[in-house]
């Protein structure tokens, strides 16, 4: 059983609003000095599932990570938890990369790597939330396409999962390969153990660029980004008094439904 999971290197989305600063003029977001980035959380639980599975069926785990540059104390931790082998796929042309470029980036390397059972990813990345890239490299991988799971299960040559809804959970089932993404319902990724970390410091991934991957530089910037900023914050308060507490609470609901918000 070969598995490939996708994980994103992100700024930390636990990183104070107060610190959080857009380079207007660039179109990006700035780096809090000092503050390392992380391996995206639903990546996390992916990598989670795929531990899971291996224990449960046995097999081999390969990571595979898109960016510019890397911290590698940070893109190492699917390593350190229990990956096999960390793919990164490392180009200045990432930097504009949008979810299109990424997609076909992603399906190149996938194809290089060759035969593969199953490809797990994170639900969404932390940072732009678009969630668009799990299902965009089923399209091109000519897969099925199973998302939002909090259970993922191998058998006879297919996988299960329960598939989140709002109201509870849907069973799906597809045959092998497929894609499959995994949600937080999932539970929470295991803590790398010290031997873990030990053997994840003198590990070596693989670098592939551009042009190891037979892509052209050309198509790395398919969406044009007109503006990237943070938005005014406007709050008002204003107090509601009456004689009493229903007096009080009859003005408010005036208040509120002159306002159309009841």
């Amino acid at each position: 059983m070969k598995i490939i999971v996708c994980a994103k290197q992100v700024l930390d989305p636990e990183t104070p609003s107060s610190i959080f600063k857009i380079d207007r003029d660039a179109k990006r977001a700035v780096p809090p000095p000092g503050a390392d980035p992380v391996v995206n959380g639903f990546d996390e639980i992916a990598m989670e599932a795929a531990l899971r599975i291996k224990a449960s069926v046995g097999g081999s785990i390969t990571v595979v990570s898109m960016g510019r540059s890397f911290v590698m104390d940070v893109i190492k931790k699917p390593l350190a938890m229990g990956a096999d082998e960390l793919i990164l796929l490392q180009d200045d042309a990432f930097e504009t990369a949008d979810s299109f470029v990424t997609t076909n980036v992603l399906a190149a390397a996938i194809r290089r790597i060759g035969k593969f059972d199953l490809i797990l990813c994170g639900r969404q990345a932390s940072d732009w939330d678009n969630a668009q890239v799990p299902l965009g490299l089923a399209e091109l991988l000519d897969l099925p396409c199973l998302t939002f799971a909090k259970n993922v299960e191998l058998s006879n040559g297919s996988v299960r999962v329960q598939r989140v809804t709002p109201d509870g959970h849907e069973v799906l089932e597809a045959v092998l390969p497929a894609l499959v993404t995994v949600s937080n319902e999932l539970g929470e990724p295991r803590t790398p153990s010290i031997k873990g970390i030990m053997a994840s410091t003198r590990a070596t991934p693989t670098v592939w660029g551009l042009g190891d991957l037979g892509v052209d530089p050309s198509s790395c910037a398919r969406v044009e980004l007109v503006e990237l900023f943070i938005p005014a914050r406007e709050k008002r308060c204003e107090m509601i008094e009456g004689e009493d507490d229903t007096d009080a609470g009859r003005k408010l609901a005036l208040k509120l439904r002159e306002a159309k918000l009841i």
